[in-house]
Formats: C-alpha cells, structure tokens, sequence
C-alpha cells in the first residue's frame, strides 16, 4: 500500500536520484484548458533539500509547464522504478520559474552538467510526498541519453534558440502566458 510523507526522505531520495526517466505534470486554474505531462531525462533532476527540488528546463517546442506555473504554480513529478524492484513516487508541489537574469539563476543552473538551450530552471516547494506499489509498471532497460536536443540547440547557436522561443514558447496551447522574450 502506498504512503504519503511530510518531506523527501532518504529513501525516497535515494530512489528519486537512481530514476533516469521523470514525468512533469501541471494543468491551468479551472476547468478549461489542457493538462500537461512532459518526460524529462538528461540527469536535469535535483533534491536541493527535503522539501524542495529542480529540475533543469530545456528548450522544447512547447511551454506549458512554464505558463501553467505562471498561472497558478502547480505541479507533480512522477517518478517509476521501470527497472529492480516496483515503484511510484509523486511529488506534488508549487513551482517557479527561474530565468537568467535571476539572482538565483546561475547557482540553480550550476548543479546540472552544462546543456546547450538552457531555458530556465524550474524549483519546486514540495507539499506532499507519496508513494505507490508500481506493480502495473512494465519492465524496460535504459540503454542510454539521446543527443538530439543538444545537438540541435549548438546548432542554432544562442541567438537562434532565441528567435525559435521567440516563436514558439510565448503562449501555451490555451494561449496562456508563456515566455516574455
């Protein structure tokens, strides 16, 4: 049976830390709109301490998790054990978006290996820690990062990741606010 926790405990963390696949979820406030889930990987995960975590954002064709946030800040991580033992965890929290220009900007971005389309880092104020059997969770084995996004953005160079969010990520599909430059 799955257990609920006041904090990201050592175990937990442990587990979190081993996970190379992570699910983002938010949703804008009401009853309209579209709820996201995004898959991260590229180790752009970090417990920055019991109760509050970040995760490295990347330049992608959408921004809904950074407009959700906008609107109302929340979101959940799912982590699942697809390897060893069985395993969910959800962290459910409230974030913020942390750009550069930010005072807290390039200390967030320094704990994740360097990652060309760097667009923000997102830091969560956990609420609520839960657990789950993962028991309906196939079995897959990591064979390894892929390099696409990386190299797509060197490719672009700074300026021409730039002028693709400029098009691409100032609203979310709802239309809600997503990147203002």
């Amino acid at each position: 049976m799955g257990k609920t926790y006041d904090t990201i405990t050592e175990p937990l963390a442990e587990f979190i830390t081993a996970q190379r696949l992570f699910f983002v979820g938010s949703a804008p406030a009401g009853a309209g709109g579209h709820v996201n889930v995004s898959p991260k990987g590229l180790d752009s995960f970090r417990i920055l301490d019991p109760r509050t975590v970040a995760y490295l954002d990347l330049t992608g064709s959408g921004v809904e998790t950074i407009a959700h946030l906008r609107d109302n800040g929340r979101i959940t991580f799912l982590f699942c054990a697809f390897e060893g033992p069985p395993k969910i965890v959800r962290l459910y929290g409230r974030g913020a978006v942390v750009r550069a220009g930010d005072a807290d900007f390039a200390a967030l971005e320094a704990l994740f290996p360097p990652r060309a389309g760097v667009r923000s880092v997102i830091r969560v104020a956990i609420e609520r820690v839960a657990d789950s059997c993962g028991y309906g969770v196939p079995r897959y084995r990591y064979a390894g990062e892929r390099d696409q996004l990386g190299e797509w953005a060197a490719r672009k160079g700074p300026d021409g990741v730039a002028a693709y969010r400029a098009k691409n990520n100032r609203h979310s599909i709802d239309g809600l606010d997503g990147l203002d430059d």
